[in-house]
């Protein structure tokens, strides 16, 4: 029996609340797609923000206890989610190809490292440390201790509907918070197994209740409303993002938002060009292009562009494209209908604009949402597309000539979350690494993401950071005590 009919067999694709599975109050459901073939695979119940608010009853409920519950108890919940979730890893891995689309390979990368951030943040658990310092003036001691904030809000895209969950719970529940997750409505049967995951694990009913629904705005709203929830956390697009920084104005919720990216990669003369096309393949082609962090203006050095166009472009054509159920294919679909519609489009607007198709450029004929490798070559630096986040396998390539024009066209964005560079010249890559104004660079890297490192952005990317310890810290409050003895 596969991870899927598992779901449909216990009950596992309605919502859960409380720790019990339940079905939508106003009778909704979503219906999941696979974007390899348009064809569904599951009814997932759709909650509504009656729902919502039963989830935050559920928090709500679970919090005192949970809260008062040691560190290392909770340690030990996210270890054995992480050991349940590595052993299943080959099971969830087909899940996210059923609906999501991403080669099996990807799928099963992104299933262990969906569970690092258990296995990280089962460390983090213990290490939630204050401290304790006598006053300049020597009146008292200044003591200041890290609380959970509460109820919170974790709302995930579908691009990694596995890893994104766990990028939140996983710290989350080392702080001792509970939560409502909000999974993308293209993607929640990650979520709900995930959720079992974490119920196997040992986790208290009610301290995540997931909550799939195509009526997000709705629900959502409905949450952030609600003077018991404290904090949300986002990722998702900067437009959503901006909107829903306005909703938690009104009653200052805490909010952490990883949003949009336009990644630049800057390949500089001096750099070693195989690696630098590998790289950006892994930059680039990752998840094929549906990542926040990939490449998304690449810009070489006139001296190398040519041969690294005609490297990469030779590597994209190597890729497999067709269903990620085949273990030998290396790029599956786009996520949608929508997503290949703005393949073609994004083609026709750089080709308008002056740019040439080195290789790809079309919509394969057929079921599913499927579009080639790309290699735009000849594309101008002002052309006003390079603006938006592509967001699937189109790799448009800019020259630049010199250092100084690099850095000012890779700043040339309202986004300021990733950026890569290729050059063998150390002095140089840390000096450009520093002027780039995004929260992560890849100095030789295509690959940078770690669950111990602190994941984020800049400008109009977001604010806050997932991973590392940071990770952990935007689940507490801060709380100062001054005492005399």
């Amino acid at each position: 029996m596969t991870l899927l009919e598992d779901l449909k067999n216990s009950g596992a694709t309605n919502l859960s609340i409380g720790g019990e599975w339940r079905e939508a109050s106003n009778g909704d459901t979503i219906s999941v797609l696979d974007p390899a073939t348009g064809n569904e695979i599951a009814m997932v119940q759709s909650g509504s923000a009656t729902d919502a608010i039963d989830a935050v009853d559920a928090a709500e409920n679970a919090a005192a206890g949970f809260a008062a519950m040691s560190p290392r108890d909770r340690s030990e919940i996210l270890r054995r989610a992480f050991e349940i979730m590595v052993d299943r890893a080959d099971d969830i891995a087909e899940l996210i190809v059923a609906e999501m689309g991403k080669a099996y390979a990807e799928a099963r990368a992104e299933a262990v490292y969906a569970a690092e951030f258990f296995r990280w943040f089962s460390g983090e658990a213990v290490r939630n440390v204050g401290y304790i310092n006598t006053a300049p003036g020597g009146d008292k001691r200044i003591i200041a201790i890290h609380q959970p904030i509460g109820i919170s809000l974790l709302v995930t895209p579908w691009n990694f509907p596995a890893a994104m969950a766990t990028r939140k719970i996983a710290p989350a529940v080392a702080a001792g918070c509970t939560m409502i997750l909000k999974p993308a409505s293209d993607t929640p049967l990650t979520a709900l197994a995930v959720a079992q995951v974490m119920a196997d694990a040992g986790l208290p009913a009610g301290v995540l209740n997931v909550l799939p629904s195509d009526h997000s705005a709705e629900v959502v709203s409905a949450m952030l409303a609600d003077q018991r929830v404290r904090n949300l956390s986002f990722t998702g697009s900067t437009q959503v993002g901006r909107i829903l920084l306005r909703q938690t104005a009104d009653r200052v919720v805490r909010a952490s938002m990883e949003l949009g990216g336009n990644a630049p990669f800057l390949v500089f003369e001096d750099a070693d060009i195989d690696a630098a096309v590998d790289g950006c393949m892994i930059a680039k082609m990752r998840n094929g292009g549906q990542s926040c962090v990939a490449a998304n203006r690449i810009y070489a050095h006139d001296s190398v562009a040519d041969e690294f166009t005609a490297k990469l472009s030779a590597g994209m054509q190597a890729l497999k494209v067709g269903p990620g159920a085949d273990r030998e294919v290396t790029l599956g679909p786009v996520i949608n209908e929508r997503a290949a519609s703005d393949m073609v489009e994004f083609v026709n607007e750089f080709s308008t604009n002056g740019a040439s198709v080195v290789s790809g450029g079309n919509r394969p004929d057929g079921p599913g949402f499927f579009f080639e490798p790309t290699v735009l070559a000849d594309v101008r630096a002002d052309d006003p597309a390079l603006a938006q986040e592509v967001f699937g396998p189109i790799a448009p390539i800019v020259r630049f000539s010199s250092e100084a024009e690099a850095v000012s066209l890779a700043n040339d964005t309202i986004y300021g979350l990733a950026a890569y560079l290729y050059s063998n010249d150390m002095a140089r890559a840390m000096r450009v690494a520093e002027a780039i104004e995004a929260g992560m660079v890849g100095v030789n890297r295509g690959l940078m993401s770690d669950p111990a490192a602190p994941f984020g952005g800049v400008k109009e990317s977001g604010q806050g950071r997932e991973g590392s310890h940071e990770g952990m810290m935007e689940f507490l409050e801060t709380k100062y005590i001054a005492a005399n003895w």
